[in-house]
Parts: structure tokens; sequence; C-alpha cells
């Protein structure tokens, strides 16, 4: 055989290998939307979920898993995306920034998600959520309420309520049980951006109701020993403690003020907003006061079923944690749906479908466990419907729940 003919062989086996690396790796031609390319598997649909579900932050990331997965049963029992269904891919953000930037990158470049449910904190939102923008991949946050959330970029959005809206409400809910409060000792983790933002809130309420901040009092959200900063505050005697933390921190911070004797109103800021603060504080938990952006007890069909498939598999009622992340998934679906009805969203190459997808998702409105819901056009939710609950305990602890006031 001469050289010509060995190279004309040569070439033909190459040809032959190429093919079959490409009929294996149908990954390689992301432009067709083939299911692999685009993050799907056996003709699914993928959503990312990116929320904390370890470390000191993993109490409310449990609750936001139990709240997607919910969705994502209750949605593929009703068709998924017009006969398509949904998989939702989870990533641990953990509790820091690092974590949540990790987890985003991964749902974005290798699980390949139409887009994405997360971070559990601003914290992290701030740092992840501008990688999901910068690769125009959708972001709906699930509990990130700081200031300057949606502002960080076009492809991010937020099912929860902004501490600006809904933080006042516990102060006033105070006020109407106790008129006569008028000193407020305040304390806050200062290494958590969502507890200085709602700390920020709470002081300008304070002010607003002409009442006298005694003292502001830093902590960590990591620390378990408050007895320096609770005995100084309490010195100091106020009417009304706020706190705004994490459940862990919070509720060791609850119980040490109780054990120190302070018997007047509590409010817990968003990130106590959990029925895992209970077994922190446990009977030492009665009374605290926390604003709500969800109630159980919501009129509508679709909170009605929520409720009862989380009541079903949890034994109790559902948090605004599980309510929200359930919602993160719904307006996902919802907008696929509505793209789907116009050009099959299977079709429709990664890229252009998450474009397409975020503008949908703005432009929507949504019936969901939090009411009727919309976006402004940079983001923003618009919910009418806000509560104020307020702990009640068992006396032996073990137990308790939300009672929301009238």
């Amino acid at each position: 055989m001469n050289i010509a003919s060995r190279f004309s062989v040569l070439l033909g086996s190459l040809a032959i290998a190429l093919s079959a690396c490409s009929s294996n790796n149908p990954s390689t031609t992301s432009a067709t939307g083939s299911p692999q390319a685009r993050g799907e598997a056996a003709g699914t649909i993928a959503i990312g979920v990116g929320v904390a579900q370890t470390s000191n932050v993993a109490l409310l990331g449990q609750e936001q898993v139990a709240g997607a997965k919910i969705a994502e049963k209750y949605f593929n029992d009703r068709g998924g995306i017009n006969g398509t269904p949904i998989k939702l891919l989870f990533q641990d953000t953990g509790g820091d920034e690092a974590g949540a930037i990790n987890a985003f990158q991964t749902l974005i470049n290798r699980d390949k998600v139409v887009g994405i449910v997360g971070p559990t904190l601003s914290q992290q939102a701030f740092s992840a959520d501008p990688i999901a923008n910068n690769a125009r991949v959708p972001v709906v946050g699930p509990s990130n309420t700081a200031k300057g959330i949606p502002e960080i970029g076009e492809f991010v959005s937020r099912v929860s309520a902004p501490v600006s809206v809904v933080a006042p409400n516990s102060v006033r809910a105070a006020l109407k049980i106790n008129p006569a409060i008028k000193r407020v000792a305040i304390f806050f983790a200062q290494n958590d951006a969502f507890s200085k933002s709602e700390t920020e809130i709470f002081q300008q309420t304070v002010k607003d109701q002409k009442l006298e901040i005694v003292t502001v009092q830093k902590f960590q959200t990591t620390d378990t020993d408050f007895q320096t900063q609770a005995t100084t505050a309490l010195n100091l005697k106020p009417d009304l403690v706020i706190i705004s933390g994490l459940a862990a921190d919070g509720g060791n911070l609850v119980r040490q003020l109780r054990e120190l004797g302070y018997k007047g109103l509590i409010i817990g800021g968003n990130g106590l907003n959990t029925s895992n603060l209970f077994p922190v504080c446990k009977a030492l938990c009665d009374g605290v006061l926390i604003a709500q952006a969800y109630s159980p007890e919501h009129p509508g069909a679709i909170n009605k079923a929520f409720r009862e498939a989380y009541m079903s598999q949890y034994k109790k009622e559902p948090p605004q944690f599980s309510a929200q992340a359930f919602t993160g998934v719904q307006v996902f679906v919802d907008a696929l749906r509505g793209l789907d009805s116009k050009q099959k969203v299977t079709q429709i190459p990664l890229p252009q479908l998450r474009v397409e997808l975020n503008k949908q998702l703005l432009a929507g409105k949504y019936d969901t466990p939090l009411g009727e819901i919309s976006f402004t056009p940079e983001g923003e939710i618009v919910q009418k419907d806000f509560y104020v609950a307020q702990i009640k305990m068992d006396p032996n602890g073990n137990n308790g729940k939300f009672v929301f006031l009238k």
C-alpha cells in the first residue's frame, strides 16, 4: 500500500471514530437542544435548587428542600410542562458564599439547568447571583429579603418579600399587645448580610414609632454564648427585644435572655421564622413574635394542596421557607408552560430558553401558596398578604406552633 492509500485509510478511520464519539456524546451538540446538552435526563426538564443542606443554615435549607420536593411531585402529577416532567437537581450551598458559588457553577455548567431556585441566605445571593446573571441563567430567590437583591441583575428575581415590607409588621403587633413599650434592645448577627439589612429596618421602625433604642448588640451566627451581650442589654431594662439572626444562634439568644430573667416581648426576624427554632429554645421560645409572608390558613386551592401534602409527610404545619421554595419552583413551572404553549421548550436551545424563560417569568401572574404574586420588571415580588405570628409552646417544650394574630 502506497503512502497516499495509507493516508486515505487513516482519514476514513478517523472519520468513523469521530462519528461514533459524536453519537455517544450528544452534549457536544448543545445547539441542537438535545436532552443531554440541556441538562435533561430521560425526557425531563431540569430546574436547579441551590440551598443550604449543611452548616448552621441547614435548619432553613432543609425546609426549602422539603417545599421544593413537594412542588416537584405536585406539578409532575399534573402533567409537568404540558406532558414533559420536571426534574429538580439539588446542590448544597452550605452556609457561606464559596459554597453558594460552587453550587451555582455546578448547576449552570455541569447540570445545565434552565434556572435556579436559591440560595438560602442574602449574603450568599450577593456572591452567587452575579455568576448566574453573567451566564444569563434566571435565578429566583426563595428567602433572600435583604435590600438590593433584584438589583443584582436582569436575571435575578425573588419570591421572598423584602424585609422593609415585612419586618415593621411585628413591631406594630408588639405595640398592640403592650402599648406601654418605650425602651428597645436590638441584637443582630454582624456577619450576615440579611441580618444587617433587617436590623436597619427594625431600628428605623423603632425610631418611627417614637421608641428609644437603649442598646444595639452584635454577635456572630456561629455564636452559642450570649451572656455578655444579654446581660449588658438587660441591665438597661428594655421593654422589647428584637433579634436579627438565624435559628440556631437566635434560639440560643432567646433562651439565654429568658434564663437571665427577661420577661418582656421578643421579636424574631425572618431567620427565626422556622419551627426548627423550637428544639433550640424549647419552652422558652413561647411568646416570640415573628412577621410572616405566609400563612398555612391562606385560602386557595394550591395552598390547600400544598398544606395537605406537607402535613401528610411531616405531621406539622408548613413553614414559610417551605412555602416560598414551593413557590420558587412553581413560577418556573408556570413560566415554562407558558413558553411551551408557543413553542415546545424541549426544542429550544438552552441559552435561548434561559433568556426566554426569564422574560416569561417576570411577565407572569401566579396563584401560589403565598397568595397571588407577580414581579416588577426588575424582579421584585409584588405580594399583598402579610401576617404576624406568635410562638405558642407546650409547657414541656417538646412541641410548638405559630399562632397567627388577627
